[in-house]
């Protein structure tokens, strides 16, 4: 069964997906409609921008998204068993399996990166990747911060766990997680908490968008971040996509049970290899594919 996996932010890069657009007048299409949508030239900051131009959230969700899913759409043998995305990339999996439209997909995730710039603004906060620590001792280190928003929000890997949270409840977690044998802590520049309590006003702003967009019967599952289980049921689909802005992503559970439910190759659509990285942690055996 193939497997298809769609990427989240960070993995945005100058020049992504100009070899796209200038060889596919399909891509083309889909970029010239994009740039219509959002209001401004998308494709130009793509393929020109600095590295701080891409950094701007309401750039870079809809340039990763806009990477994965015209790539998937454009891909002549793209007939997938099982998706699922990395927190943005549950979007970008989402048109990819044609339980949303394009044009619905984009206005979503544009919407969903101005919500939660508007909620970074209101709360300054960050995230930190911890190394080495087991799942429930970086859970249980996160409860025990009473006073500070702090919590687990992104399982990438078997070792590998991001925190969010308030700028003074991730330096405490950092001490003491590496109190606590944590081989690294390492702060990330990022502009928020996000996966945490502080995104309940994008929660909030974003739910009607997604109560008010058509979801259809997916053609093959999708794997949610919020249950890591597979979701066909459209009003299920758009619960999950609610609720993921405050929830963690569930990202190492993801993987092992798309192996468990038969995968036997793993392709990433869209910007870099990240994904296939953190899936090397939890089975080497299994083909692997980047794409885009």
């Amino acid at each position: 069964m193939k497997a298809y996996v769609f990427p989240g932010q960070g993995s945005q890069f100058s020049g992504m997906a100009k070899d796209l657009y200038e060889g596919s007048e399909e891509a083309r299409q889909y970029f010239k409609k994009a740039n219509t949508i959002l209001g401004f030239d998308i494709t130009d900051v793509m393929f020109n921008g600095t590295e701080e131009d891409l950094k701007q959230t309401k750039v870079t969700q809809p340039a990763i998204f806009l990477h994965s899913v015209v790539t998937a759409l454009t891909l002549p043998d793209f007939r997938p068993d099982m998706v699922a995305g990395h927190s943005l990339g549950e979007f970008s999996a989402l048109v990819a399996n044609k339980a949303l439209g394009f044009e619905d997909g984009l206005r979503l995730v544009a919407a969903r990166a101005t919500a939660m710039q508007k909620a970074c603004e209101l709360n300054p906060s960050t995230m930190a990747a911890i190394l080495g620590l087991e799942d429930a001792v970086v859970i249980d280190v996160c409860r025990s911060i009473a006073d500070e928003v702090v919590v687990a929000a992104n399982f990438n890997c078997p070792g590998q766990i991001v925190i969010s949270g308030s700028m003074a409840g991730i330096d405490l977690a950092c001490e003491k997680l590496t109190a606590a044998g944590a081989l690294r802590a390492i702060k990330l520049n990022v502009g928020g908490a996000f996966h945490s309590p502080l995104m309940e006003p994008a929660k909030l702003e974003l739910e009607d968008a997604i109560l008010a967009t058509t979801v259809n019967k997916p053609i093959c599952p999708i794997y949610q971040n919020v249950t890591a289980q597979v979701v066909s049921n459209p009003d299920i689909i758009k619960s999950n996509l609610v609720k993921q802005l405050t929830a963690p992503v569930k990202w190492t559970q993801t993987m092992k049970q798309m192996l468990a439910d038969g995968a036997t190759s793993f392709t990433e659509v869209g910007p870099g290899k990240v994904l296939l990285g953190l899936l090397k942690k939890v089975s080497r055996q299994v083909p692997t594919e980047a794409v885009g």
